[in-house]
């Protein structure tokens, strides 16, 4: 009896083993086949990983070098075929950005979006001196957009909806402040010297001056100058653009700059100039828009579109700027590149120039006002552009990265997939 519960429980045991082990080869047979569909080096790999627990020292020793072998076969397929997707995507999909380099001097005029508020004028009345727009909460700076509903796009607007309004009745104004829309209720009060009903303040509908063409994209058609944002003279807020244009001007004398006093170009254009053309943008990297057909302006210095150069691409050393000093005659002047900051991101203030052309210096003392957007060249590629000058040192000053120039105004629009190559 004892030998035959022996003899049952080894059957049992040896049944129980079979059953494992079938179980384990069908699951191995399972995961094997599914990396095989998945590529037959790793289903490869997947073996030879298995018999390397097993067997004689000589044997693992062997297998192992083997496996790592396969293992660098496998990482340089999967970088081959990486670096084929990537450059299959830059073949199908970049194009170099080139642009031509202005230099030119352009005169700006813009219609602001709303009237802008610059001051605040009292009205006489039988109570004292006051303002209706300071006492219903509106700010200098503030830009109204409608009052009671209509919009007010000039000052001729405001005027309208004043006359057909009933005297003395609370007005609902729609302001925009600090890019927040906001609401107020303003009362006009009757001026004891003229007998009408005012708001009391200063407003404003446009905006002029002249500057620098940075960049001319020939490709769109499109345009970029200054290389900052253009401001109220009187408030200092950022002009909020309805629409404008540019068109030529002429230097006609140059106001030198010293310590503590920036210097200026004094340039001209006729208040009826052709308009060469349109400004849809007015933002902290400059003014940008569409030239007209056909209305490409030269400079007869560098007329061939260049090559951009990433933030980090740009060295200290030195560079060369273009600019207007008389007439409309476009020049190259030597300058120094002190320090490029890498920004990964949009920021102003990127690089940090010094005037180092012995003529230049004579004329100006340095960087002068009328000189913001002058782009600037080294090696052969637009970097970027002048921006601002140090009050206390007017040789040295401010410049932008082109590359936030040209992703302000839409043009690269794989930027961040360039600056990644570049970066790598």
């Amino acid at each position: 009896m004892k030998k035959r519960k022996k003899l049952r429980f080894w059957v049992i045991i040896v049944l129980l083993s079979f059953l494992v082990i079938s179980s384990s080869i069908r699951t191995g047979q399972f995961v094997t086949h599914s990396f095989l569909k998945a590529g037959e080096l790793q289903s490869e790999m997947l073996h030879l990983r298995a018999e390397i627990t097993s067997g004689s020292p000589i044997a693992m020793i062997t297998k192992k070098r083997k496996a790592e072998a396969m293992q660098v076969r496998q990482d340089k397929q999967k970088a081959r075929a990486v670096s084929q997707d990537i450059a299959k995507s830059a073949n199908g999909t970049i194009k170099e950005i080139r642009l031509v380099p202005g230099g030119q001097s352009i005169g700006v005029q813009l219609s602001t979006k709303g009237v802008l508020v610059v001051g605040y004028h009292l009205i006489s009345t039988a109570s004292g001196e006051t303002s209706p727009g300071e006492s219903a909460g509106i700010r200098v700076g503030d830009v109204i957009t409608k009052i009671n509903g209509k919009t007010t796009s000039s000052i001729t607007d405001v005027r309208h909806i004043m006359n057909v309004s009933k005297s003395g009745e609370p007005l609902k104004v729609t302001l925009i402040r600090q890019r927040i829309m906001v609401r107020k209720s303003l009362i006009p009060l009757k001026d004891k010297a003229n007998e009408r009903y005012q708001l009391g303040l200063f407003i404003r509908d446009s905006a002029s001056g002249i500057g620098t063409m940075t960049f001319y994209d020939p490709s769109s058609g499109t345009y970029g100058a200054l290389g900052h944002v253009i401001s109220d003279r009187d408030t200092g807020q950022p002009i909020l653009v309805k629409n404008g244009r540019i068109v030529r001007s002429v230097v006609q004398a140059i106001d030198r700059g010293r310590e503590g006093k920036p210097g200026e170009k004094i340039a001209f254009f006729p208040e009826n100039a052709l308009s060469i053309g349109n400004v849809s943008k007015n933002t902290p990297f400059g003014i940008f828009g569409t030239m007209k057909k056909n209305d490409s302006i030269r400079s007869d210095i560098m007329d061939a579109a260049l090559p951009i150069a990433t933030a980090e691409q740009v060295k200290e050393g030195p560079a060369k700027i273009l600019t207007v000093l008389n007439g409309n005659k476009v020049e190259a002047f030597s300058i120094q590149i002190l320090n490029s900051i890498p920004q990964k991101h949009p920021a102003t203030k990127g690089l940090v120039i010094k005037i180092t052309d012995p003529r230049l210096l004579k004329a100006t003392g340095g960087i002068i006002q009328g000189m913001s957007g002058s782009p600037i060249i080294q090696d052969g590629k637009l970097v970027g552009a002048v921006t601002h000058v140090f009050v206390n040192d007017p040789t040295s000053g401010y410049g932008v990265h082109i590359e936030w120039m040209i992703e302000e105004a839409g043009i690269d629009k794989n930027h961040q997939f360039l600056r990644k190559e570049a970066a790598g």
